[in-house]
């Protein structure tokens, strides 16, 4: 039996539609430069917990619906919402006031935040982790910021346990495909539960968890910190400038089948782009880059170096390994270009292509 979850969040949705909002489309220019390495992904703020059986905490008749700000703030966790309106890369949050000011964050389009105060054309912002000024003219605000929170809002669930294995299918008997990590989110299908398995999605391939071992949320991407880089002792340049130039592309676009840093990327258009800027020539195809390098266990992992994913021991999704325990790696459509704990999923392979 499938369960529909009706949701506030679903009916203003319907009610914004006849609400026809334009959003200023000048060009614009985002500065994609760091001052220091990423060392979080992009997260997300919770917008409501459901009940783990049943995701229906938050739901509602028909003749129900939510029409205020105050209401849409007790949902969002916001007051002041903000959306981050550029067309392309990311928008740079700064310590100070002007563009002179140390970068201390990354904003991607379409993420969220709550805007603290303005100061002429700068708007002081907190997001996820990061609190900094960003410039005003690349906020969406007001009302429109609410009709375009609502368009964005995701349901995505969250790993409560470590190892959580997603099937095939919805029951115990069928194939393992994947295991999670605790703490690790991933998209909900179709927003439907069908008896106690929620459907997600897992870097493009769908499966299903227990209703028992998740936190189900809607949810809005946030920003992304930096920190200083810690690759550790005996850790090659050419290994930390290629950690370097992979974090520089952080939340730009996934394209399956993409080979533009830019415009959009998959995995191992990602990992073939980033090495050959540093004379290694990869094929596009993350099983077929698993054979272009030295195998080589995980305890042996240095940044630079790659580590594969796959479905039934099938190889489908790379990633490069970045040090402290994480990897950066263009994940899916929702995410982008993402930075991730090594062990979101269960390795199959690590493979070495750059030599010290």
């Amino acid at each position: 039996m499938k369960k529909r979850i009706i949701s506030a969040f679903s009916i203003v949705c319907a009610l914004a539609l006849i609400i026809d909002h334009s959003i200023d489309s000048k060009n614009k220019i985002i500065d994609n430069s760091t001052d220091g390495d990423y060392s979080a992904t992009a997260g997300v703020i919770s917008a409501a917990a459901f009940d783990e059986d049943a995701l229906t905490s938050i739901s509602v008749t028909d003749s129900q619906a939510i029409a205020t700000a105050k209401s849409l703030g007790d949902i969002y966790g916001y007051d002041n919402i903000g959306i981050c309106n550029v067309s392309e890369g990311n928008l740079n949050i700064r310590e100070s006031a002007s563009t002179d000011g140390k970068l201390v964050g990354k904003f991607p389009a379409n993420a969220a935040c709550e805007i603290l105060k303005t100061e002429g054309e700068w708007s002081y912002i907190k997001s996820g982790e990061v609190e900094g000024y960003v410039l005003s003219e690349y906020l969406i605000t007001g009302d429109d910021a609410w009709d375009k929170a609502l368009e964005l809002a995701e349901y995505v669930a969250t790993s409560t346990t470590g190892g959580l294995r997603v099937r095939v299918e919805p029951n115990t008997d069928c194939e393992i495909i994947y295991q999670l990590a605790d703490g690790e989110e991933v998209p909900i299908l179709n927003n439907t539960q069908e008896d106690d398995w929620i459907e997600v999605d897992v870097d493009g391939d769908t499966g299903y968890v227990s209703s028992e071992y998740v936190d189900v949320d809607l949810s809005l991407t946030t920003a992304m910190t930096l920190t200083e880089a810690r690759y550790g002792a005996g850790v090659s340049d050419v290994r930390m400038a290629a950690c370097d130039f992979a974090l520089q592309y952080v939340g730009n676009r996934y394209v399956w089948g993409g080979t533009s840093l830019t415009n959009g990327i998959d995995c191992s258009g990602f990992t073939m782009q980033v090495m050959a800027q540093y004379g290694v020539r990869l094929s596009h195809s993350s099983r077929a880059q698993a054979n272009e390098g030295t195998t080589i266990s995980t305890s042996e992992l240095k940044p630079g170096d790659l580590i594969f994913y796959g479905r039934g021991g099938s190889i489908n999704h790379v990633a490069i390994y970045i040090g402290g325990g994480q990897i950066v790696h263009a994940s899916n459509k929702r995410d982008g270009i993402k930075i991730s704990n090594y062990m979101y999923r269960t390795p199959i392979k690590c493979v070495r292509v750059l030599y010290d």
